[in-house]
C-alpha cells in the first residue's frame, strides 16, 4: 500500500472494527447507525466478509440471521427489520408483507430481493475459519453444512422464478432489487411508470445527508412506492407480480453476481460431497455467464440491461457494464473489459481523486458526481471487483484497486459513497459495509505481505 499521510494499517483496521461494533445489533449489523437501522441483504454479505477477519463466529451469526428471514419460496428479502425502530421509511408496515404467504412467521421483512453475494461471503468465512483452525474452523464448517440447502434454494429460485424466459438473465421488479437504486440505468423504465394513488409519505433519508440532492427526489420515490404497492396488492406472489408490476428489467450485473456466486457455491458443494448439487450450480453459473456475455454492446464493449416491457436494450454507461468481469468467462472479453476499466472513461479519467471506477462514467451525460448511484464511487463495489480480479489471477488490477481503496478509506469516515474528484465522503457515514471492505482490504494486504 501507499497509505496517504502516515496512517498505519492497524489504525485503519481499528477504526473499521469500531464502526462494526457501533452498528452491531447483536444478531445482525445495521447498515448505518442513523440512516439505515436495519439489515440489508447484500450489505450483510459484505459485512460478513469483514467480520470474518475479526470474528468468524460473529460473521456466521450475521449470515445465519439473514437466512432465518428466507421465504418459503427460497427468496431472501432485501431488508430484515430490526427492533431498532428509528422511523426508517418505508418500514415494515408500508411494505405490506404482513400477509404474504411465503414470509416466515415472526420475522419482519420486505418483499423484494438483492444480488446474491452470500455464497462469496460464505466462502470467505470458511477460508478464514480454516486459516485460524481450531474452534473457528469447526464453527465455519458446521455453518457451511447447516446452511447449504438454504443458499441452494435461493439460487434455484433466482434461476427459475426470476429467469422466466430461460435467457440466463435475472429479471428484477424494482430498481431497489439491483442495489443500484437510482442509477441512470433505470431512467427509461421509470420514465414510463405512471403511478396510481400513493398514500402520503414522509422520508427520513434526506435528513441524514448534508445535501438532499445526494438522494433520489420525491418524484422518483413516489414511483418506488407505487411498485411496492403493486406487489403488495397481489401478496408478493411470484407469478402474480410478474403480471402486474410496471418494472421488469433483466439486470446484467445481478445476473453476473448469480453466475459468480453459483460457481463458488458449487465449489462448497464439492467439499460437502454434494456432487449432484455442484453440477446443478455449475449449470446455473454457465447459463448466466453466457447470458451476461450476450448483452455486450459491440460498439462500447459494455454489458447492457434489457427492458422487458419496452423491449429495448439499456446502454447507459454505468459500472454495471463491467458485469462480465464479475461473471468471468471468455478471456478475450475479460481482457477487453479490463482495458476499458483502466481506461480514460473510468479509472483513468482525468482528475479523479483516486483511480477507482465511479458508478457512472464521468464521460457520460448521465454523470452526477454527488448523487447516489449516478456518479459517486462505492467502496464495497471496488472490493467485489478486486475479488473478481484475484479469482481470475489478475494481480495487477487487484493491486491497483486495493491500493487506491486503502488510500480512499484512510479518511476513517467510512462513507456510504465518495465524490470521485474531491474524495469527499457522501451519504451516511460510519457505513458498515464500507468498514467491512476496509477490513478485507487490510487483511488481504497483510496476508499478501506475509506470503512474500
Amino acid at each position: 500500500m501507499n497509505p496517504t499521510q502516515s496512517l498505519s494499517m492497524e489504525e485503519l483496521r481499528s477504526a473499521a472494527v469500531e464502526v462494526l461494533k457501533v452498528n452491531d445489533l447483536g444478531t445482525m449489523t445495521s447498515a448505518a447507525p442513523n440512516l439505515y437501522p436495519h439489515m440489508w441483504s447484500w450489505d450483510a454479505a459484505f459485512v460478513a466478509i469483514g467480520l470474518a477477519r475479526t470474528s468468524v463466529p460473529r460473521a456466521v451469526t450475521e449470515l445465519r440471521s439473514l437466512l432465518k428471514a428466507q421465504w418459503s419460496t427460497g427468496m431472501i428479502p432485501h431488508i430484515v427489520f430490526s427492533d431498532n425502530d428509528t422511523g426508517y421509511f418505508p418500514g415494515f408496515d408500508r411494505w405490506g408483507t404482513e400477509d404474504a404467504a411465503a414470509r416466515p412467521e415472526g420475522i419482519k421483512s420486505s418483499g423484494i430481493c438483492q444480488p446474491p453475494v452470500h455464497a462469496i461471503a460464505l466462502r470467505h468465512i470458511v477460508d478464514r475459519g480454516r486459516e485460524n483452525g481450531g474452534a473457528d474452523q469447526e464453527v465455519a464448517e458446521a455453518f457451511l453444512a447447516e446452511s447449504f440447502d438454504g443458499w441452494l434454494a435461493w439460487h434455484r429460485w433466482l434461476a427459475t422464478v426470476r429467469d422466466p424466459d430461460g435467457v440466463g438473465l435475472v429479471e428484477i421488479h424494482h430498481g431497489w432489487e439491483s442495489g443500484f437504486d437510482n442509477s441512470p440505468r433505470w431512467d427509461g423504465p421509470y420514465s414510463r411508470i405512471v403511478p396510481g394513488t400513493v398514500p402520503p409519505f414522509t422520508r427520513r433519508d434526506v435528513l441524514h445527508v448534508a445535501d438532499a440532492s445526494e438522494r433520489p427526489d420525491d418524484t422518483e420515490y413516489t414511483k418506488y412506492l407505487w411498485l411496492v404497492q403493486q406487489m403488495a396488492e397481489v401478496g408478493f406472489n411470484d407469478a402474480a407480480v410478474q403480471d402486474v408490476v410496471d418494472f421488469r428489467v433483466r439486470d446484467v450485473f445481478f445476473s453476473a453476481i448469480l453466475a459468480a456466486s453459483s460457481d463458488v457455491l458449487a465449489g462448497l458443494a464439492d467439499e460437502l460431497g454434494r456432487e449432484n448439487e455442484a453440477g446443478e450450480l455449475r449449470g446455473i453459473a454457465g447459463r448466466f455467464r453466457a447470458g451476461v456475455a450476450s448483452t455486450v454492446d459491440p460498439e462500447t464493449g459494455l454489458a447492457r440491461d434489457y427492458d422487458v416491457l419496452a423491449r429495448e436494450w439499456i446502454g447507459t454507461e454505468t459500472v454495471s457494464g463491467f458485469a462480465p468481469l464479475v461473471a468471468g468467462g471468455d478471456p478475450t472479453l475479460l481482457a477487453a473489459q479490463r482495458e476499458l476499466l483502466r481506461g480514460p472513461r473510468w479509472m483513468g479519467f482525468p482528475g479523479l481523486r483516486f483511480p477507482l471506477p465511479p458508478s457512472t462514467s464521468p464521460a457520460s451525460d448521465a454523470f452526477r458526481p454527488r448523487t447516489y448511484w449516478r456518479g459517486p464511487v462505492w467502496p464495497f463495489l471496488n472490493l467485489l471487483l478486486g475479488w473478481c480480479s484475484a479469482r481470475d489471477g489478475e494481480a495487477a488490477l487487484f493491486g491497483m484497486l486495493r491500493a487506491a481503496s486503502l488510500d480512499q478509506l484512510s479518511d476513517l469516515q467510512f462513507g456510504e459513497y465518495y465524490e470521485p474528484f474531491t474524495g469527499e465522503p457522501l451519504g451516511s457515514l460510519a457505513q458498515a459495509w464500507t468498514a467491512a471492505a476496509a477490513l478485507e482490504w487490510v487483511g488481504s494486504y497483510q496476508g499478501n505481505n506475509e506470503g512474500k
